[in-house]
């Protein structure tokens, strides 16, 4: 069987059932790669009901999408999302398989690539072609440098953060929707019932907007203001890890090496000290702003705007203003 040798971007939904952010990011990304090598881009959408975001995302400028759509795809399920694709990838070996570095591309490439036998990089910060091969770029050492990798299997796979890529300008001429058949063995996980930790209108990852609070908050009391700002700025909240640990944020809220990797258009480090960990999951962000009581704070260092002082002086006035505004 011969490798088919082409680029395929794996697609995610958003709330409201439209592709994610970072899924029309990848195909931009996809597409240079594609083009690049000479080759074609695919995209593969799973889901239940998946129909009307097949339909949207043909219109960013691949060259087919194969839609997975099931009613036992719904929810995400590793073990049924691992086999519908499968087949696929073993009938068709791609070149390089491509998907965001979020809850579902951690948790279901790494199977994928285990099942395959292929090689995969995580959290890529930078993909390219450079003399017919396929290059990405990650953080190492806690973020401290880049390392430039390669797979030398025949398939790539790789996870890639949000912002590396650009959304393509949607064509009036989208390409074919393919609907995919899709096997459904028994699942070795039955999923009894689902329990949301945080009921967030904007997810973290999709925010163009977060709102993050550090150790410096003191207390759980403090993410309530967080959370009225973000809300002014149509955001989410975050958290740097130790008000996590301390049980004053839940898990969901975490940005950094253990937490979340996110690239809003705004972030805002209110009381965050701005340790590597943090950073290097939010340093890709548009515009950066800190508040932090400390003048030697690093998070200074990386922060376009800065206001020395305590957040409990800075942000009240910050959040009365943009009220104002508001209501004007």
């Amino acid at each position: 069987m011969e490798r088919s040798g082409k680029i395929m971007v794996l697609a995610e939904t958003a709330k409201g059932d439209r592709p994610a952010s970072i899924s029309l990011e990848l195909m931009g990304l996809g597409r240079e790669l594609a083009d690049g090598l000479g080759t074609s881009l695919s995209v593969v959408i799973l889901g239940s009901g998946v129909g009307d975001a097949a339909r949207e995302l043909a219109r960013y400028g691949p060259d087919e999408v194969l839609s997975l759509d099931h009613p036992s795809l719904g929810a995400y399920n590793p073990d049924l999302y691992k086999e519908a694709i499968l087949g696929l990838l073993k009938s068709s070996p791609p070149r390089a398989l491509l998907a965001g570095h979020t809850s579902l591309g951690q948790d279901l490439l790494p199977r994928l690539a285990f099942s395959l036998d292929c090689g995969l990089v995580t959290d890529c910060v930078g993909v390219k072609v450079e003399g017919g091969e396929i290059l990405f770029i990650r953080p190492v050492f806690g973020g401290n440098a880049l390392a430039v990798q390669k797979a030398t299997t025949d398939t790539a796979m790789a996870t890639v953060r949000a912002r590396v890529g650009e959304v393509p300008a949607p064509s009036a001429t989208p390409c074919e929707v393919r609907p995919v058949e899709v096997e459904t063995p028994a699942p070795r996980l039955e999923i009894k019932g689902r329990e949301i930790i945080e009921d967030r209108e904007c997810p973290l990852e999709e925010a163009p907007v977060v709102v993050s609070g550090g150790r410096g908050m003191g207390g759980e009391e403090g993410f309530s203001q967080l959370r009225e700002l973000a809300s002014l700025l149509g955001g989410a909240v975050g958290a740097s890890r130790p008000p996590v640990d301390s049980g004053w944020a839940p898990t969901t809220c975490q940005v950094g090496i253990t937490g979340k990797v996110v690239a809003p258009d705004l972030y805002i480090a209110v009381a965050i000290s701005g340790s590597t960990q943090h950073l290097s999951g939010m340093s890709e962000a548009g515009k950066i702003v800190a508040i932090n009581k400390d003048p030697d704070a690093y998070i200074f260092k990386v922060s376009d705007y800065g206001v020395v002082g305590d957040w409990k002086q800075v942000l009240p006035s910050f959040t009365a203003a943009l009220r104002e505004t508001a209501r004007d």
